[in-house]
């Protein structure tokens, strides 16, 4: 047991090198940050947007042209993930880099510190995704594995890691015509379950070559589905973009115009399926044919480190990039960015 914690640690201190942009990690920084870690939309009230940063998380009523500190409660840890409850959306939770879970249920006003049921050991969270028919059920993505939560966070139990030889779990996608359906983005590849979580496989075929004291070479920073078929998803990683249409069974590599760029974030239309968009070290990518070739949208982008990318829920034109420098905005897609300052009103 403690050989299993010891190795488990040195895979969470490894992945944490690996799965940082550039080298930079969100450890021990101090004064004010222009980095932006997370953005998340109000999907009601779309002009609403909440951000983290390395130093504090901000507000926005006026999609973005003003903006509050939001942090009565939050302890100095850093905020690595965003999510609001998709049907009570004055509620939004916080995943950090040091005290796990975070929750506010009146608009970010006050947060509360959520982490019964999480061990000790869970410190950092990486994602959160709710489960489509029963919203109070969501899953944390932790450095140790998937926490549940079936009360909206009151308790939290732990998934079974059967069959992952990778715990540290950055992303995660949920099939919602079926919710045993789970896929796991972690820092030494993909695993799937069909059973919610009670035994997982490895689902890497293309996606990386496994070899001895070797499964931290490819992390999963992204993973997202196909709203149309979800059996095709695609995978943001460390070395490039990947593309699946069997489920994870196998992978293939689509790096036309990208390369094999760090990848933060991929989005999909919501409504025209082919089209994706990517966050990258080195900016916005597009492609408009379900990633067979993609072109750069960097036009007002003064910083192309994308840490975050997030589509508005109403209008796919509208999207927002955290980068290292500060929040971008665009209204056409990407063909033209706009910084916005996040400065308090008044």
């Amino acid at each position: 047991m403690v050989a299993h914690r010891l190795q488990t640690i040195r895979h969470s201190l490894r992945a944490l090198a690996v799965l940082s942009f550039g080298g930079v990690l969100l450890l021990g920084c101090s004064g004010k940050s222009n980095i932006v870690t997370a953005i998340v939309i109000n999907p009601e009230q779309p002009a609403i947007l909440f951000i983290a940063t390395n130093d504090s998380v901000y507000k926005t009523r006026d999609d973005g042209a003003t903006w509050v500190p939001v942090t009565e409660g939050l302890s100095n840890a850093r905020i690595l993930s965003l999510a609001i409850h998709p049907t009570h959306t004055s509620t939004i939770y916080a995943g950090t880099l040091g005290d796990a879970v975070y929750r506010s249920v009146d608009g970010g006003n006050r947060w509360s510190i959520i982490n019964a049921g999480l061990k000790e050991h869970v410190t950092v969270v990486n994602a959160f995704i709710f489960f489509p028919r029963d919203p109070e059920t969501i899953l944390a993505a932790t450095t140790v594995g998937f926490f549940k939560t079936v009360n909206g966070g009151m308790m939290w139990d732990e998934l079974s890691s059967k069959g992952m030889d990778s715990v540290y779990i950055v992303s995660t996608a949920l099939d919602p015509t079926d919710t045993n359906i789970l896929y796991a983005g972690t820092s030494g590849g993909v695993y799937k379950s069909v059973n919610g979580g009670m035994n997982w496989r490895e689902s890497n075929n293309g996606l990386m070559r496994i070899e001895p004291g070797n499964a931290l070479s490819l992390g999963v920073n992204s993973l997202v589905m196909n709203p149309m078929k979800t059996t095709t998803l695609y995978a943001g990683t460390t070395r490039g973009a990947f593309k699946t249409i069997d489920g994870a069974a196998s992978w293939t590599k689509i790096q036309e115009g990208i390369g094999e760029r760090f990848i933060a974030a991929i989005l999909v239309h919501p409504t025209v399926s082919t089209t994706l968009f990517a966050a990258t070290q080195d900016g916005v990518y597009k492609s408009t044919d379900g990633g067979e070739h993609w072109v750069t949208l960097n036009n007002g982008l003064a910083n192309l480190n994308v840490r975050s990318l997030v589509m508005h829920p109403k209008d796919p034109n509208i999207l927002y990039a955290g980068t290292q420098g500060g929040l971008f905005k665009t209204m056409d897609g990407g063909v033209h960015w706009t910084a916005l300052t996040i400065r308090p009103k008044g």
